[in-house]
């Protein structure tokens, strides 16, 4: 039973020591780029009424949610979405707000998902929003966010696909699908399955032309030519329209000077129904799953009674370390600087001198030597964990044995109030 107590459920793990300190240090720079473009912090509850994520908003399916009771007997659940919880925040604190809102977050999702087995069912994620603004400006502002976080997290190779659910809705409601073949086609064009949507298609009576359309959808992605070939495929109004918010995100991308980081992939689709326009997902070298997920939800707002078009990204920090560690690309955190080590007749010494250096700046271990640990198991100790200085103060506390890790040199110092 007391080695048990040791284990964490499937689907969560603890994070500590280097590992948190890298993770810390990568949030902190996301943070601060939310920050220059002038996102404000928000934080929302663990746990939710379950109507906040009910099936009419689009989220995450009931049976993937952790749901339990509180003792009025609402029902509750562990937030699977950051999106719906951000919608309620905007339509409750920014109701009269007519200009943009920009909000940024940090937080855990809940994901109890049976397909989840192997991977994380608590994820960390971080991100932005820009609630009141309908334009193509603002989706070429999110994806600038994305790639100005990802580069400031120290991630060289990555690239930021983009979609748009409107350009497949605009089709499937022309060949008048039902919902469930609706669902089916999407999902085997996902996952690019080009005889299973053959298979499905031969089966539904449409036009010969938008079934060619449907056949090649799997295969339009890369560059803006393939899109644009898309376009030139279909007289459909609001297919059309869909490509054309495309060319113009694509157009101001280039005035950012980040076109580069863009392709495009009009078989991507997402399983949160909420979405109404642009969608987005970024990928690296080193992962097979995508680091950043995105995209444009107009009417969600108006189901907390707010009426406003809205677009956001979400950072799956776990994901993003994974691939910064495959990338072997080093993560600069902060390691404590100075171990004083007293002996208990320098007490008063050692105290001293840990607060003058604290005041300076400088991050200072200070204990109390144990008569049965050898001068050496403490230099061992701070090799360890990274400490890069070791002080002893001995008897009387004026000889100070000033160790330098990284060096392994030492000196001996005459006084404590020569260190500096």
């Amino acid at each position: 039973m007391s080695n048990q107590l040791l284990h964490t459920p499937e689907g969560v793990r603890d994070i500590y020591g280097a590992e948190c300190a890298r993770k810390q240090k990568i949030e902190d720079e996301i943070r601060n780029v939310f920050h220059l473009y002038g996102y404000q912090d928000i934080e929302t509850p663990t746990f939710e009424f379950f109507d906040i994520f009910k099936a009419e908003r689009g989220s995450v399916g009931t049976r993937e949610m952790y749901k339990f009771f509180d003792r009025d007997n609402n029902t509750l659940v562990l937030r699977p979405d950051m999106t719906p919880p951000i919608a309620r925040c905007a339509a409750k604190y920014y109701m009269d707000e007519t200009m943009p809102i920009r909000l940024c977050y940090n937080g855990s999702t809940y994901n109890n998902s049976a397909s989840y087995r192997g991977r994380l069912k608590e994820t960390t994620q971080t991100g932005a929003e820009l609630i009141g603004n309908d334009s193509a400006d603002a989706d070429a502002e999110m994806i600038a966010v994305v790639i100005d976080a990802l580069r400031a997290a120290g991630l060289r190779d990555f690239q930021v696909e983009l979609g748009q659910v409107e350009f497949y809705r605009g089709l499937v409601e022309e060949a008048g699908m039902s919902d469930e073949m609706k669902d089916r086609l999407r999902e085997l064009i996902e996952n690019k399955n080009y005889f299973g949507v053959e298979e499905l298609l031969n089966r539904q009576v449409m036009k010969p032309e938008l079934k060619r359309l449907f056949l090649k959808l799997p295969e339009l992605f890369g560059d803006i030519e393939q899109i644009r070939l898309a376009k030139s495929m279909t007289d459909n109004p609001g297919a059309r329209r869909a490509i054309e918010r495309l060319e113009r995100v694509q157009e101001i991308l280039e005035g950012y000077g980040l076109g580069d980081y863009v392709s495009f992939d009009l078989g991507m689709l997402s399983k949160y129904s909420y979405y109404t326009g642009i969608i987005f997902k970024a990928y690296a070298y080193g992962t097979g799953e995508y680091l950043v997920t995105g995209g444009r939800y107009d009417r969600l707002l108006e189901q907390f009674g707010k009426k406003s078009p809205a677009i956001g990204l979400a950072i799956m920090v776990d994901q993003l370390m994974m691939a910064l560690s495959s990338q072997k690309i080093r993560i600069e955190t902060p390691t404590t600087q100075m171990l004083i080590l007293y002996e208990e007749s320098a007490r008063l010494s050692g105290i001293r001198l840990a607060t003058r250096l604290r005041g300076q700046g400088t991050s200072v271990q200070l204990t109390l030597r144990r008569e049965e640990q050898s001068k050496d198991e403490y230099v061992a100790y701070a090799k360890r964990h990274g400490i890069r200085r070791l002080l002893y103060l001995g008897g009387d506390g004026l000889r100070v044995m000033d160790h330098d890790m990284e060096t392994d040199e030492v000196h001996i110092r005459s006084c404590a109030d020569e260190i500096v």
